[in-house]
């Protein structure tokens, strides 16, 4: 290597180091952080490490700091679908819903959990409407995420669900198959 590519490859190197460390300060010292967010930041790493009930307190925490973050909300609504407490997850959907009626994740959500509640029209309504204020939630999880979650495979979308329950409808009650256990347990939450 010639030393002006050296020369030119050091001050890169020096020029990013210092972008970096500048960032860095800038988001330690100078970032606005609203009441709620550090709390809401841990709830989330926790979440994604399958830790539920340190993210359960963790949203609380957020929320007892600032009552109406709603990501906070969202993300508690979340994390009790899935410990199995339904009934406060759906009142917390609902709240969530009532603050913030244009978010399609948060319709996405309601509709997985009246699902697994064995409401399936209830979870079609609430799927066909998050589509049609957002089409990218039927994409599912974006490839990334589903390598950090180690997924080969595309987990079913709600429109995959939609489609399946719409069809499933439309057939007479003794002929229905509406919960497939193997397979339900593969749908995830819609992450904010």
């Amino acid at each position: 290597m010639d030393d002006r590519l050296t020369r030119v490859l050091k001050v890169v190197a020096v020029v990013m180091a210092v972008l970096f460390v500048a960032w860095a300060a800038y988001d330690q010292f100078f970032a606005d952080v609203a009441p709620g967010d550090m709390a809401y930041f841990a709830g989330n790493r926790a979440f994604e490490d399958a830790e539920y009930a340190r993210a359960e307190a963790d949203y609380r925490q957020a929320l007892a700091e600032a009552p109406d973050h709603i990501w906070a909300l969202r993300g508690l609504a979340r994390t009790l679908h899935l410990q199995g407490q339904s009934e406060e997850a759906l009142a917390l959907y609902d709240q969530a819903i009532e603050r913030d009626p244009d978010f399609a994740g948060t319709y996405a959500n309601r509709g997985i959990l009246l699902d697994t509640m064995g409401r399936p029209e209830d979870a079609l309504a609430d799927y066909d409407r998050a589509l049609a204020l957002d089409a990218e939630v039927a994409e599912g999880p974006h490839w990334l995420t589903r390598f950090l979650r180690k997924q080969d495979e595309p987990p079913p979308t709600i429109l995959d669900r939609a489609r399946y329950l719409r069809a499933e409808l439309a057939k007479p009650e003794a002929e229905r198959v509406l919960r497939v256990p193997e397979i339900d347990q593969q749908q995830r939450s819609y992450k904010q």
